[in-house]
């Protein structure tokens, strides 16, 4: 019972992490809100690096963020919030740190790998008894 409870918590603190976080970073885009440029300035940089057209893109991306980011925070659907996740990780390596090498001290691709690793891990275990899927039986 104990392990149970323990396992709960466990995955419950990943997803509150990673999804609060993913959360936010969708409202940089979105919003501008937590020092972030809305979806006019980040859709300007993402047309600099030749993801065009840089504010549809900037606001998908966003959406894609803070809806996977909402639903892995409240275990809802959590297959397709880490796939929403992971995606945007995938084309965040391809696009912008890929080239840079694994290491972030080289503004490479590591941080990103463990956030996909989160998200697929969890997506693939399921959200864990403190989870709307657990209390809906999904």
């Amino acid at each position: 019972m104990i392990e149970m409870v323990a396992m709960g918590l466990g995955l419950l603190l990943v997803r509150l992490v990673v999804g609060l976080l993913f959360v936010g970073h969708g409202a940089q885009k979105l919003f501008g809100w937590f020092g972030g440029y809305g979806p006019k300035g980040t859709g300007g940089w993402m047309d600099s690096i030749g993801i065009k057209p840089g504010v549809f893109m900037a606001v998908l991306v966003g959406l894609m963020e803070l809806v996977g980011g909402a639903l892995f925070v409240v275990g809802l659907f959590t297959p397709a919030a880490g796939v929403l996740i992971a995606l945007t990780m995938v084309g965040a390596i391809v696009k912008v740190h890929g080239g840079n090498g694994l290491w972030a001290t080289a503004n490479g691709y590591e941080y990103h790998l463990v956030l996909i690793a989160a998200a697929v891990g969890i997506a693939l275990t399921g959200a864990g008894a403190y989870s709307l899927d657990a209390l809906l039986s999904f």
